[in-house]
C-alpha cells in the first residue's frame, strides 16, 4: 500500500503545479488527454475551481470570470480530445482495436462493454458517457469505429463536458480555502480507486478460471 502513496501522491502534485502555474493551457491539455485516456480530469477541475477562488494564489476579486474561463478551457480541451479520439477510431477502425488496444487502454472486453453501451443508449450513449465515471474516458475511440455520426457527437459530448466542467469547476470554487483538506484525501481516493481496480480485477480472473473451459470465449 505504501507503495502506492508516493506515485499517487506525486500526481496529485503534479496536476496541481500545472494548473497553478500554466492556468487555462494547462487545465485544456490534461483534459484533451483525459477524454481519450483517463488521467486525472475530476481533479484537474476542482483545482482549476480552487484557483479560480483564490485558494491557490490565482482569482480575482470574486474569481467568476476565472471560474468562467477555466471551465471553458476544459469544455474545449475535452472537446478537441474527444474529436481526436473519434478521429483515430474512424481512420482505424476495429483493426485499431485488435493491433493497439492494449496500448490505448482499450482491449476487446472494454470495447465490447463500450459497444454494448452504444447499443443500449443509442444516441444517448455519448452524452450519458460523457457524464458517467469510468466510462466517460472510453468513449471517443469507440465512438469513431462504430461509426457514430460527427455532428450529434460534437454536439452531444460539448453539452456534457460543459455541466461536468462547470459542476466539477463549481466544487472546487465552492471549496475555496478548504481546498488544502481535500488535497491531502485525495491521495488516500486514489489509493481506494486503485485497490478497488485491483480487487475488481482479481474477482473477474477467478470467476473466468472456475468456468467450464468449454464456455471460455
Amino acid at each position: 500500500m505504501s507503495a502506492l502513496v508516493l506515485p499517487l501522491a506525486s500526481l496529485t502534485s503534479t496536476v496541481q503545479d500545472l494548473v497553478v502555474h500554466h492556468g487555462v493551457l494547462a487545465v485544456f491539455a490534461v483534459m484533451a488527454v483525459d477524454a481519450v485516456l483517463p488521467v486525472g480530469g475530476e481533479l484537474t477541475m476542482l483545482l482549476a475551481g480552487a484557483l479560480a477562488a483564490g485558494a491557490l494564489g490565482g482569482g480575482g476579486r470574486d474569481g467568476l470570470p476565472e471560474y468562467l474561463m477555466l471551465s471553458a478551457a476544459g469544455t474545449l480541451g475535452y472537446l478537441t480530445g474527444s474529436l481526436a479520439g473519434w478521429w483515430v477510431g474512424r481512420r482505424g477502425g476495429r483493426e485499431l482495436v485488435e493491433r493497439h488496444g492494449r496500448w490505448l487502454h482499450l482491449g476487446p472486453e472494454r470495447f465490447a462493454r463500450a459497444e454494448a453501451w452504444f447499443d443500449r443508449h443509442g444516441r444517448m450513449a455519448v452524452f450519458l458517457g460523457r457524464l458517467t465515471p469510468l466510462v466517460r474516458s472510453f468513449i471517443s475511440i469507440p465512438a469513431g469505429v462504430l461509426d457514430f455520426p460527427l455532428r450529434p457527437y460534437v454536439a452531444l459530448t460539448t453539452a456534457a463536458s460543459a455541466i461536468w466542467c462547470l459542476a466539477f469547476a463549481g466544487a472546487g470554487w465552492a471549496l475555496g480555502s478548504n481546498w488544502d483538506q481535500v488535497h491531502h484525501a485525495f491521495r488516500y481516493a486514489d489509493i481506494a480507486a486503485v485497490v478497488a481496480v485491483l480487487v475488481a480485477a482479481a474477482l473477474l480472473l477467478r470467476a473466468q478460471r472456475r468456468r467450464p473451459v468449454a464456455e471460455r470465449p
